[in-house]
């Protein structure tokens, strides 16, 4: 099968990676935070449409990866003196982003879900990426390396499960519009030491 690549409207700006840079255990907290949701989202999917025996086995095997994610955050946290976050603060991009997906049928709404999940993991792989670049300290460069690596096979993945289910031209027609709607909603946030 052809690999279909996600291409973002709009990329994450230098001054959102400064502010990253500039409160790096904020950044690491939120980080933290994102990973047990990502983990929680691939099993709601399990949750949700258990008869889509064809795609469990994958949303199981990412759900896991992703508290996997979330341990290797966890232990860089420790290294650094760094505590998890009392409350998970609310993720506005997410929020939104997940809104574009409400309405329709329940076939058009599983088909959205599994395309912004693709979007979240390409939008996670573009930033970590800034981040391995952007970190001096060498294990923070490493760990980030690898991160964006696996976000972007988790990009792929949610893709994939959307083509095994829906028309390949329906598939990239709707995907074009969330990711010029994503990339919209990118312009709007507000800078802060977070992953959205």
């Amino acid at each position: 099968m052809v690999q279909h690549k996600v291409e973002l409207s709009v990329a994450s700006s230098q001054a959102w990676l400064e502010t990253v840079i500039n409160d790096f255990d904020h950044f690491l907290q939120d980080h933290a935070d994102c990973e047990r949701k990502a983990s929680a989202m691939a099993m709601s999917f399990v949750a949700k449409y258990p008869e889509r025996h064809e795609i469990i086995p994958e949303l199981i095997e990412t759900g896991i990866e992703e508290l996997e994610h979330f341990q290797q955050v966890y232990q860089l946290m420790q290294q650094r003196g760094v505590s998890l976050a009392a409350e998970m603060a609310p993720d506005l991009y997410i929020k939104q982003l997940m809104a574009l997906g409400h309405g329709g049928t329940p076939q058009t709404r599983f088909r959205d879900r599994l395309l912004l999940a693709s979007l979240i993991e390409c939008r996670g792989c573009e930033r970590f990426k800034m981040v391995s670049e952007a970190a001096e300290d060498s294990e923070v460069q490493r760990f980030y390396k690898l991160l964006w690596a696996s976000e972007a096979k988790h990009s792929h993945i949610f893709i994939h499960m959307a083509l095994r289910y829906f028309d390949e031209d329906e598939v990239l027609d709707r995907l074009d519009q969330l990711v010029e709607a994503e990339g919209n909603i990118v312009r709007s946030l507000p800078l802060k030491a977070a992953l959205h």
